[in-house]
């Protein structure tokens, strides 16, 4: 049997054909298939650390350029050295340091995208969500669900600062973006400050009582009761080889994630440990709240200590060494990969 030969590649009418079938709006698949569907994840985002000793005095700077009022969120844009100019922390997160000044209300509006709030220095600060308030002390974690009423006041006597993360990007992809102004600079408060976690925080529920929306309905996550939480378990349990203890912040209507779109993990590390290599779809953002230890994602090794705020960009393998008993407190895109069946793992 002859030898097939392989016909000369025509490069040159390939070339034309293409240029003849972009006005009808049409491009070969074969071209961009393998960027389009790669054989593992490959993030614009690149592991980053922000550390508190360089970025707060420079959230004081813009307390004294710009007002509360006048920015309505006096927030520094936490920029992915990946992803330049697209206010993105992550390919699929948004993070910033809000910070607000005695005196000063940061005006009320809402949203389609979900935040959440996670408190880094100062007291006298406080949240209001659908017109209910609630102070914020350092590690307290607090959720603004999509499409609520919020606006942030100061009523004590310090600068107070917490980190911002929300799903931004992911709506922004989705095209499911809206905003409404409030009709005054602050809500009227309208329920008792700890409704919520009286009403939803007891164990206790009205029979028949059915969860509306799939955001947690008590909003404000104290970090005493949390770190109590965590210590109990790394006394109690076996300490994960790979993730520490690591503990995530749930709906307690329904034990599913508090926020839809967003995964929150408190995490403890002991003084000493070192956990194996590990990798998982979703990309995560690392807030130092206790202790001091090293993280290595790929070659690039990143202490974190208390405040500053460390990405780990999805599918990079990464590691901790923790020098003292450490606290993390971690935000990451984990229930979108979980509900669309998209996450997987590696365990070194």
């Amino acid at each position: 049997m002859a030898e097939q030969l392989t016909a000369p590649v025509d490069q040159e009418a390939r070339e034309h054909y293409y240029e003849e079938i972009r006005p009808l709006h049409l491009a070969p698949l074969w071209s961009v298939l393998k960027g389009l569907v790669p054989a593992e994840p490959l993030p614009a985002a690149k592991p980053c650390k922000w550390a508190w000793q360089e970025v707060y005095p420079e959230l004081l700077r813009s307390g004294d350029l710009i007002s509360a009022e006048e920015a309505e969120r006096r927030v520094l844009v936490l920029e992915n050295p990946g992803l330049p100019g697209k206010s993105q922390v992550t390919d699929t997160l948004y993070g910033g340091l809000q910070l607000i000044l005695p005196g000063e209300t940061a005006r009320a509006h809402r949203h389609t995208q979900s935040a959440l709030r996670f408190v880094l220095h100062g007291e006298g600060a406080y949240t209001a969500v659908e017109g209910e308030k609630t102070s914020m002390q350092r590690g307290d974690f607090i959720i603004t669900p999509h499409w609520t009423w919020h606006d942030h006041g100061h009523d004590g006597s310090e600068p107070v600062v917490w980190l911002d993360g929300l799903d931004v990007p992911l709506v922004t992809f989705l095209r499911a973006g809206f905003r409404e102004e409030y009709s005054h600079k602050a809500q009227t408060t309208t329920r008792v400050a700890g409704e919520s976690a009286a009403r939803f925080g007891s164990g206790l529920l009205p029979v028949g009582y059915s969860q509306k929306g799939s955001t947690s309905p008590m909003f404000s996550y104290p970090y005493a009761r949390s770190r109590q939480a965590i210590s109990v378990q790394a006394k109690t349990s076996d300490i994960d080889p790979h993730l520490g203890v690591c503990m995530r912040y749930v709906n307690p209507v329904t034990g599913d994630w508090a926020m839809p779109t967003i995964g929150t993990v408190l995490r403890y590390y002991p003084g000493g440990f070192t956990t194996r290599p590990y990798r998982s779809t979703d990309s995560t953002v690392l807030v130092g709240m206790e202790g001091e230890a090293d993280i290595r994602v790929g070659d690039d090794v990143l202490r974190i200590t208390p405040n500053d705020i460390v990405v780990v960009p999805g599918w990079s393998e990464w590691t901790l060494a923790a020098d003292s008993d450490t606290v993390l407190f971690s935000y990451s895109d984990r229930p979108v990969h979980e509900k669309l069946g998209l996450l997987r793992e590696s365990r070194g």
